[in-house]
This record gives structure tokens, C-alpha cells and sequence, in this order.
């Protein structure tokens, strides 16, 4: 059989729950991916961020509503789940905005490497964590 008329590989789309458990994804896209998972998560729970908002800023009684909530709970949610919210929110805030940055920096400079793009998504999951990981010591009254 001539080279030209060897059998060339096939290439089918992936199955999500057979390849995709066992694919190792790079910093990057793990980076790019959690990029969208924090901004759909901001979407969603908009109108939670716009309650805390309008409810802390609109007067001495409902900020002390506001803080007895992060304590007491609201209707059947306790305390600490609201704080796990707001935790979560702290995160996707956070790193979406990080994120954000690194992808305008790359647009705007044009000077994507494989190194540099695994070092910025690396900075990234570090500063996102970090600063999550200080704010969440501050929300569970660890200081």
C-alpha cells in the first residue's frame, strides 16, 4: 500500500463524561474555564448582589438587618450558608476580575507564549485565592 492511500485518522468529537474526566487540562484553560464559571455565577446571583447592596446602604436599621443575617440566617438558610454565598461571590468577584485583566493585557500586548500564558494563569489562580482566602477570614470573623 502506497503512502497516499494509507487510512488517515479519524478525529470524532469527544464524549464529555468518558474523556473529559480523565483529559489534563493546562493552567490556562483550567484559568480561561473557571473565567466563565465565575462569570455566570456573578449573572446569577446578580439579584442577591443587589439585595446585599441595597439593603446595607439604605439605612442604620436595614444594616443592622443586613449583619444579623451573616449570624442569625435568613428564613431556613443559616448564617453560615449566606456566608458561603457571600464567600463564593468574593471568589467569582475576584477572579473574574483578575482574569478579566490578564485577558485584556494579552489582547492588548500581543505577546502570548505558552510560558508566559501558564505564568499569568498561575499568578491568577494565586491571586484569586489568596485574596479570597484573606476576605473569607474577615467574613468568618477570624480577625
Amino acid at each position: 500500500m502506497s503512502e497516499t492511500t494509507k487510512k488517515r485518522p479519524e478525529f470524532r468529537n469527544i464524549n464529555a463524561f468518558a474523556d473529559l474526566p480523565s483529559y489534563r487540562w493546562p493552567l490556562a484553560a483550567l484559568v480561561s474555564g473557571m473565567h466563565r464559571i465565575s462569570g455566570l455565577l456573578l449573572f446569577i446571583l446578580l439579584p442577591f448582589i443587589v439585595w446585599m447592596l441595597d439593603t446595607s446602604v439604605t439605612s442604620e436599621i436595614s444594616f443592622a438587618r443586613f449583619t444579623s443575617i451573616f449570624s442569625e440566617g435568613a428564613g431556613f438558610l443559616p448564617g453560615w450558608f449566606i456566608k458561603l454565598v457571600t464567600l463564593g461571590l468574593i471568589w467569582a468577584y475576584l477572579h473574574h476580575f483578575i482574569a478579566g485583566i490578564r485577558h485584556v493585557y494579552f489582547d492588548i500586548s500581543h505577546q502570548t507564549t505558552k510560558d508566559r500564558g501558564r505564568r499569568t494563569a498561575a499568578v491568577t489562580m494565586i491571586l484569586a485565592f489568596g485574596l479570597t482566602a484573606i476576605l473569607g477570614a474577615k467574613l468568618f470573623g477570624l480577625y
